[in-house]
């Protein structure tokens, strides 16, 4: 049995064949999918879609990337709906949340105090109702690990396609942390990714698509279109990087995904 931690599945991309889309990822192996939301738009969407199929979870929360278009009651609202949904087991994480530091024009100035300040609060919803997150980590480690160690009362999580420096992998893992693997480690020149691959604990990774982005490096135009089913392929790629049998591999990496995200038990331990 796999986990994708991370996939958009509510994506536009997804429109014409979902349905198909998930059956193909389960006849995969892939039995579970966790659904981030991105905006106040999509709260009500991750979690009804979540519904609709055995195996499905959901994650709210306000992507970094979405919060130039947020408003402040958006957190109120986000706070209202994670209270109301905690009797909810499809309900396993705040996210996706985090800081985008690589995209020029939404990392200076204003901007940037924006994602912190939506950030920060974010951390304290988490830290209020004792749901661990899923952080959007790009070229922004350092400032992501700053506000976790301000803050305390947030158990951990998942650092979604994490290709920072050694050192801070760990400074992640230290503070419950998993690193997320998807499609970039699939890459030959991925060299820091397939590192972490190899010199991680096992323990200290999951499984992820991100799905309908990162693409593994087997897509090619003009369909590059990510999909759930594909992790079945990049858990061959992490288990040969680690040398072992791909069924440890996903026997360990569900394990990491259910420790991280607990409230994940409910849906896939029988």
């Amino acid at each position: 049995m796999l986990i994708d931690t991370h996939c958009h599945l509510d994506a536009a991309e997804f429109d014409a064949d979902r349905a198909a889309v998930i059956r193909s990822a389960r006849e995969a192996g892939v039995q579970g999918i966790v659904i981030p939301a991105v905006e106040r738009a999509n709260f009500s969407v991750v979690r009804d879609l979540a519904h609709s199929f055995a195996g499905g979870a959901y994650a709210l929360g306000i992507h970094p990337m979405y919060v130039r278009r947020a408003a402040e009651s958006d957190l109120d609202l986000l706070r209202e709906r994670v209270r109301e949904s905690l009797g909810d087991p499809r309900l396993v994480a705040i996210g996706e949340i985090g800081l985008d530091f690589f995209v020029p024009e939404i990392s200076q100035g204003l901007e940037r105090e924006r994602q912190e300040h939506f950030y920060a609060a974010q951390l304290d919803i988490a830290a209020q109702f004792g749901l661990p997150v899923l952080l959007h980590v790009r070229r922004s480690q350092d400032v992501l690990l700053k506000y976790l160690r301000r803050k305390q009362g947030v158990p951990g999580g998942i650092a979604h396609a994490f290709n920072g420096s050694a050192q801070q992998a760990h400074a992640f893992a230290e503070r419950g942390f998993a690193l997320g693997l998807g499609g970039a480690m699939t890459y030959a020149r991925a060299l820091q990714i397939r590192r972490h691959a190899v010199d991680m604990g096992l323990e200290h990774l999951v499984l992820e698509t991100d799905a309908p982005d990162i693409p593994p490096a087997w897509l090619h135009e003009p369909e590059r279109r990510n999909a759930p089913h594909e992790l079945a392929r990049i858990a061959d790629v992490l288990a040969e990087l680690r040398g072992m049998p791909r069924e440890d591999l996903a026997r360990a990496t569900t394990g990491n995904a259910l420790r991280v995200l607990p409230r994940l038990q409910a849906l896939y331990i029988a």
